[in-house]
């Protein structure tokens, strides 16, 4: 089993809950969120991995995900909905789901984690700011702009990815603690049969954010463990990154003009002032190069308006 430690990216300010990256191959930027911030984060990478920052952006009180949208700016999973951000910085509301939304003092939820399906399609989850079991749920935004459900009775509906060709599709629930392998329709964006591919009991962290690579293994960041992990389409272990000095690994994404630079973000939320004084680069991207490379994101490619909610 192959091991290697990821280094921090130097030249950026740390997130306090950051999440979320994802390569945007047409302009050539990395994407990620500092949820608790509501903020929309941009970076530059050089040939040589350098990260520079381009833009930072507010998408709202909570952004959990963001990816290109195909008609010009980019769409997130914010607050209780999707928004929005055009590409000078105005975010628009474009629907807020029913049953979502909130804030933490009167049980809320928000979106979490989100991807697009190789065809352009936005899924997209939600969680309890309380971590509740079974009120989170996972929703897919389709091409005609239907927001329909997917699942529910998730808890942390998290990382999602696609195998390549599109015909399995992984998804991690990060309150019990595992990753789903689900049969696709790429053709109507439909989950079939479903299996747990990795469970995980704690001790080593939870599955958060993950990405799927070029040769279709699974990479995970573990929540709590330090570490992102590289395993077989059939759940075999088979490569870790270390994050040294930090324990929340929140997601993962293969970046840069080669896209072989493996992103790592982490994040500094509830952590004590104990806990941050021995974490200092919480909340910091790391990168490494693994071998390997992994596809750009999908932008979304359906209507950036005139969005509506199946009964």
């Amino acid at each position: 089993m192959h091991r290697l430690p990821a280094t921090p990216a130097p030249g950026l300010s740390p997130a306090q809950h950051g999440e979320g990256p994802t390569w945007d191959a047409d302009r050539g930027e990395l994407l990620w969120v500092d949820i608790t911030a509501g903020q929309v984060r941009r970076a530059a990478i050089g040939a040589d991995g350098s990260l520079t920052e381009t833009g930072v952006h507010h998408g709202g009180d909570t952004v959990g995900a963001v990816v290109p949208a195909a008609g010009g700016g980019w769409l997130l999973a914010a607050d209780g909905g999707f928004t929005h951000l055009g590409a000078d910085g105005t975010a628009r509301a474009l629907i807020t789901l029913a049953g979502e939304g909130g804030t933490e003092a009167d049980g809320g939820t928000r979106m979490n984690d989100a991807a697009c399906d190789p065809a352009g399609r936005f899924l997209a989850g939600t969680m309890a700011f309380d971590e509740r079991p079974g009120a989170g749920a996972l929703y897919r935004l389709d091409l005609d702009g239907t927001v329909t459900t997917v699942l529910d009775d998730l808890t942390v509906s998290n990382g999602i990815g696609w195998s390549p060709g599109g015909r399995t599709v992984y998804l991690a629930d990060s309150g019990p603690g595992v990753v789903h392998a689900f049969d696709y329709d790429l053709g109507s964006g439909a989950f079939g049969d479903g299996r747990v591919l990795l469970r995980f009991d704690g001790d080593d962290g939870v599955a958060d954010g993950l990405t799927v690579d070029d040769e279709g293994c699974l990479w995970t960041a573990l929540w709590g463990g330090g570490q992102v992990r590289r395993w077989s389409p059939d759940g075999e272990l088979l490569a870790v990154v270390e994050v040294p000095g930090v324990a929340q690994t929140s997601s993962c994404a293969f970046a840069g003009p080669g896209r072989d630079l493996l992103v790592v973000s982490t994040s500094a939320q509830g952590l004590d002032d104990a806990a941050r004084a021995a974490q200092p680069d919480a909340g910091r991207l790391f990168t490494a190069r693994p071998g390997g490379t992994g596809p750009p994101a999908t932008p979304y490619r359906g209507p950036l308006g005139g969005l509506r909610q199946e009964a």
